[in-house]
């Protein structure tokens, strides 16, 4: 079959339109007759990759609708899109660059040069580089103005220099160096930044500022916040208010701008501009979970990533599970109807992992035009929400059961507990198993009559409460599973979405790795911004806009008198 890809829409092709006829003939099959065939349905769809594995039977497909989204993919020219990305082609095509954070772990091709510097040789001495600090502040040889060590770590950072750190420390904190407390500040609101410094000694806190271009408003506005903070505490102590940067370290694509903030050059750790804020975990920006969980847990962090870089790069299409995610949120979207996806991990310590993949997801595909300009055609990126665990269940699980939406589930979870106590993981992952099966399974009103007749109730009460007992069920979920989450087992779950959405922007025909959506609000706040302070509505033309500053203006004024 030729490749749709570079001139016709994956909508307009003969695959899509396949696959149209495969939802029409399943929209009637319901998901218990399905699973009704048994061991045979499991084994044929299941998946693995690296640690983990992936049940696909509960999702509403079949052996010919798989094999038609399988060549759905060959005609998007996966193979050879994939083979762009590892070798350091500029993929990002409306910024001109290269999408390198596969380099990062050590997976793209030999020899690339990205204006005239050997990546392999650049990204080994920024690592060497970090790794000398890491070790160094995990030590106590770097201490702040009192010459106590630095154990309070504040990231200041936003977005992908921010979820992803602060994602991934909370998720291995049963690894983590039990001395180092790691605060996370993001939100330009001063309550994020107010409330964080209340719990640190200024004497012992180690700052990153973590902005790609060290312009970022809320990184900077941030920064400068805890720069006063800090050179009033040095002050204080009879010091020079600039022995209040000693205590500041920069992850940053723009060292100048760096330097003129005060940090020292031993503390800025740079990274490049064909590494993307979202996929940028696996750079400097990084720092806060390396000193978390030290250079060697972070390089297992990376192995574990390689691990699927190789899969994905080698499995055919049949066996790979990035291609699988993928393919089967396709099917979910934009041919079964769902509008959104929920993630679901059944361990605390990925609670954030439902915020990250927004990120990843969302800001990389939720676009309706196609990398050469074109409309899509289709709707792309779910809206991707949820929340660990047993907690969910007591919000949000009733709609899933029983709110009339079709919204499919990923549920994550893990043989062996990261912080075992007795008696708590095996309920847990009874609750895992017993929430996809009852979401795919359902239940019956025959069911729900004959259980509440075998329960003793007369035939008025079981009329009466039956109909409220019933669950369609029908929804279609995939349930990961790993042996234990370890920096290995993380770095895999996030190289596995992080390629499942480059799978599914190449088969809608988008860039991934730009975020012309995001830059377009910062434009628009900058422009606001001395209205804003001033209290003008002029030369404002929206309304609406004009409306909101006089309130704002009306209600600071009547504080003020």
């Amino acid at each position: 079959m030729s490749e749709f890809a570079a001139e016709t829409r994956a909508v307009d092709s003969a695959c899509w339109q396949a696959l149209r006829r495969h939802a029409e003939r399943l929209g009637s099959v319901p998901l218990r007759a399905l699973l009704a065939e048994g061991d045979v349905r499991v084994e044929r769809l299941h998946c693995a990759a690296g640690p983990w594995h992936a049940d696909f039977s509960k999702q509403r497909i079949d052996e010919s609708s798989l094999a038609a989204l399988l060549a759905l993919a060959r005609a998007a020219g996966i193979e050879g899109r994939r083979d762009q990305l590892f070798a350091g082609e500029r993929v990002n095509v409306t910024e001109d660059r290269a999408a390198l954070h596969v380099a990062l772990r050590g997976s793209a091709d030999p020899g690339i040069q990205v204006e005239g510097v050997d990546v392999a040789d650049d990204i080994a001495g920024s690592f060497a580089k970090l790794g000398e600090f890491v070790e160094a502040v995990r030590a106590g040889r770097i201490t702040g103005y009192s010459g106590r060590p630095l154990r309070h770590i504040v990231n200041l950072g936003i977005g992908g220099s921010d979820l992803g750190p602060r994602m991934a420390v909370r998720a291995l904190r049963a690894h983590s160096l039990p001395e180092l407390r790691l605060h996370f500040v993001a939100n330009l609101d001063g309550a994020d930044l107010a409330s964080t410094l209340a719990h640190c000694p200024a004497a012992e806190t180690l700052v990153i500022v973590a902005s790609k271009t060290f312009t970022t408003q809320e990184t900077l506005a941030n920064a400068r916040s805890v720069r006063a903070w800090l050179e009033q505490a040095v002050t204080a102590a009879g010091l020079p208010a600039g022995v209040a940067t000693n205590q500041f370290a920069s992850v940053t694509a723009n060292l100048d701008r760096a330097r003129e903030f005060g940090i020292p050059d031993a503390c800025i750790f740079p990274f490049r501009d064909w590494v993307g804020g979202r996929y940028s975990l696996w750079s400097s920006v990084g720092l806060p979970l390396a000193l978390a969980i030290g250079m060697n847990g972070f390089a297992q962090l990376l192995a574990g990533a390689a691990a699927i870089d190789h899969h994905f790069r080698s499995a055919p299409l049949e066996a790979n599970l990035p291609v699988w995610l993928a393919l089967i949120d396709i099917w979910n979207l934009d041919f079964l109807g769902a509008e959104s996806h929920a993630m679901l991990p059944y361990s605390d310590s990925l609670a954030l992992l439902p915020a990250y993949l927004q990120q990843l997801e969302m800001e990389s595909n939720g676009k309706s035009v196609r990398a050469d300009g074109t409309p899509v055609g289709c709707p792309t990126a779910p809206v991707i929400w949820g929340e660990a665990g047993t907690v969910g269940q007591h919000s949000f699980y009733q709609l899933l059961h029983q709110g009339g939406r079709l919204i499919p589930c990923d549920f994550i979870a893990f043989a062996e507990a990261d912080f075992d106590l007795p008696g708590h993981h095996d309920a847990l992952l009874a609750h895992c198993l017993a929430q996809s099966a009852a979401l795919a399974l359902g239940k019956t009103l025959a069911e729900a009559t004959s259980e509440l007749s075998a329960a003793g109730h007369d035939p008025a009460t079981v009329a009466r409460l039956a109909p409220h007992k019933v669950f369609p069920g029908n929804q279609p979920s995939t349930t990961l599973i790993a042996h234990r989450l370890t920096a290995e087992s993380l770095g895999a779950l996030i190289a596995l979405h992080e390629h499942k959405v480059f799978v599914q922007a190449a088969i809608w025909g988008l860039n991934p790795f730009d975020q012309w959506g995001v830059e377009y609000g910062k434009v628009l706040a900058a422009r606001l911004l001395p209205q804003v302070a001033a209290g003008r509505t002029d030369p404002i033309e929206d309304a609406s806009t004009r409306a909101a500053i006089a309130i704002i203006a009306a209600l600071r004024a009547r504080r003020r008198s």
